[in-house]
């Protein structure tokens, strides 16, 4: 028999189509309550709103930041919406409860020349160096979540037009414009990757570890923190321009990346992030309106 936390899961999968790392975190805090609710001997059917709102107080006083709390109790709620809709509970006692106030706060960002030097520590003598090399500069000129990128599969490649299909979050997908530099780095990686046997059920996968699996994010986590401390680059906050995103601050009015023309044969600028099918579309048939100017 299913527990409650299982059933939540599969919810969160099939109804919700959130992603794997998604709902980790979701059912990771969802432990983080049930924790709480098990000390203090309250079943799910007996919590109210001030059981919640002394929750919250006990994330204070652990030193939780607010920005953590707020996705805390975003889970808190979502767990409390299924168990309402599924006929668990009469009643949503997250209706009241309040979300901590958290300030915008800009995101550290590598410059050009840092993203150059962090590419430039991969030893292209190495049959990794060459994958890794491949990694940045895809996460760089076309704006990809990491996730996105591990999830890359050579069905998904369209050299031929000029663009990859990448699957995002909630499974939408959309397609983004590549450069000759992006397909150069791939090329050369493939010669490598011919030396991997993949293993069973990995064959589309484009990037591999060695052992022949679809490489994991903590381990492209790991060369690009390794290749910026070769590089001499520190950062207050590495976390943010190691994490989801490789390439924050380079986005304008139409999402686009500036990937930069300082020498030729390098970036153009015609990548975007959360590039929509409609617009990428609209934009290479030649629609009459303005595309993004230039750098």
């Amino acid at each position: 028999m299913q527990t409650i936390n299982e059933k939540y899961k599969m919810y969160l999968t099939l109804e919700r189509r959130m992603s794997p790392n998604s709902i980790e975190a979701y059912i990771d805090d969802l432990q983080k309550l049930q924790s709480f609710l098990q000390t203090e001997q309250i079943s799910l059917q007996q919590v109210r709103l001030e059981h919640l709102q002394t929750f919250v107080a006990t994330l204070y006083d652990l030193g939780i930041s607010p920005r953590s709390i707020a996705r805390i109790i975003s889970g808190v709620r979502s767990f409390f919406a299924y168990l309402v809709l599924e006929d668990y509970i009469p009643q949503d006692p997250t209706e009241l409860l309040r979300t901590p106030q958290v300030g915008q706060k800009l995101p550290t960002v590598l410059t050009v020349e840092e993203v150059n030097a962090i590419k430039g520590e991969a030893d292209a003598s190495l049959p990794e160096g060459v994958r890794n090399r491949a990694i940045i500069e895809v996460l760089y000129s076309c704006g990809l979540r990491i996730s996105e990128l591990t999830g890359l599969k050579f069905s998904d490649l369209f050299f031929d037009d000029g663009f990859i299909r990448v699957e995002g979050k909630g499974s939408k997908q959309r397609l983004v414009p590549i450069s000759p530099l992006v397909r150069k780095e791939i090329e050369l990686y493939l010669a490598y990757r011919q030396q991997i046997e993949p293993q069973r059920g990995c064959q589309d996968f484009v990037f591999l570890s060695k052992r022949g699996k679809p490489i994991s994010r903590i381990t492209v986590f790991h060369y690009i923190k390794q290749y910026a401390e070769m590089a001499g680059i520190q950062k207050k906050h590495q976390s943010t321009y190691f994490s989801t995103h490789f390439c924050y601050p380079f986005v304008g009015t139409w999402g686009q990346y500036s990937c930069h023309t300082a020498d030729a044969g390098t970036r153009k600028n015609y990548y975007y992030r959360n590039l929509h099918t409609r617009r990428y579309l609209v934009f290479a048939r030649g629609n009459s309106q303005q595309a993004p100017s230039q750098c």
